[in-house]
């Protein structure tokens, strides 16, 4: 599948991957200073912001998406960055396409198989009337009696557009995703991935706990483990500085 993208900078590619009903613009921010040291892609995953939709959402149809977008735009000596699903999605893809990689860095996401605890956020998306509402602002008062996290309704409702005037839709594909969720929790573990890894876990998120450093050593023996102090699972977010100096350092 051909995926949407944005270039910046030059240097050496740098693929960024955004996380579940997430879209390349999240990354936007921290491109600007990534653009700085290395050329930037900023992707959009299938079923998400501008990409394709398709039935099929396994990470290895992600990894494979990756897979051909490296080969369409001749990309060599490539590092690749994935935060929540994106760094399954990476992880998935190093073990497939190991030559294809320099370094790998995975944000506050592990290689074990987590259980699906989007069922309220699904739930409240879907009680969206799509039909009937013109404003985020009323999307938003549907979301709150499911979702009492201002951030997250926010992050979710960035993904509303007008594909034409009075009608609103979801920039990613809500029914497949909410149809398939059990796959994004998903373990990676295909093999061994030996090249260098940098794991990056928020100090105050659960997505990377200490024992889950036995299964990272498993698959990916030549990775390190970084805390960002302060930080929740939206480590980018949350605590930029922290987060692209401890990236900057493995990376360069």
């Amino acid at each position: 599948m051909e995926l949407f993208y944005k270039k910046s900078g030059q240097g050496q590619p740098l693929i960024v991957l955004h996380g579940l009903m997430g879209m390349l613009d999240n990354w936007a921010t921290p491109a600007k200073v990534l653009s700085n040291h290395f050329e930037v892609y900023l992707v959009d995953q299938r079923n998400h912001g501008h990409s394709e939709h398709s039935d099929d959402i396994s990470y290895q149809d992600m990894s494979d998406d990756l897979y051909e977008f490296i080969e369409a735009h001749q990309l060599e000596g490539t590092h690749v960055l994935g935060h929540s699903m994106g760094g399954k999605t990476a992880m998935k893809f190093a073990q497939n396409y190991p030559s294809m990689l320099n370094k790998l860095v995975i944000a506050d996401i592990a290689p074990r198989a987590y259980e699906v605890h989007h069922h309220e956020i699904l739930t409240g998306l879907k009680a969206i009337d799509l039909a009937k509402i013109q404003k985020r602002s009323e999307a938003d008062k549907v979301l709150q009696h499911y979702i009492p996290e201002i951030g997250v309704r926010q992050f979710l409702l960035k993904n509303l557009y007008w594909p034409e005037k009075g009608r609103l839709a979801w920039r990613f594909n809500l029914n497949v995703i909410s149809e398939n969720i059990e796959q994004i929790g998903e373990a990676i573990n295909d093999q061994q991935y030996v090249g260098e890894t940098l794991f990056v876990r928020g100090e105050r998120s659960n997505y990377i706990q200490d024992s889950d450093k036995e299964i990272i050593d498993i698959y990916f023996p030549n990775a390190i483990i970084e805390t960002i102090a302060n930080s929740g699972h939206w480590l980018h977010a949350e605590q930029p500085d922290q987060f692209l100096s401890c990236i900057l350092d493995f990376l360069e």
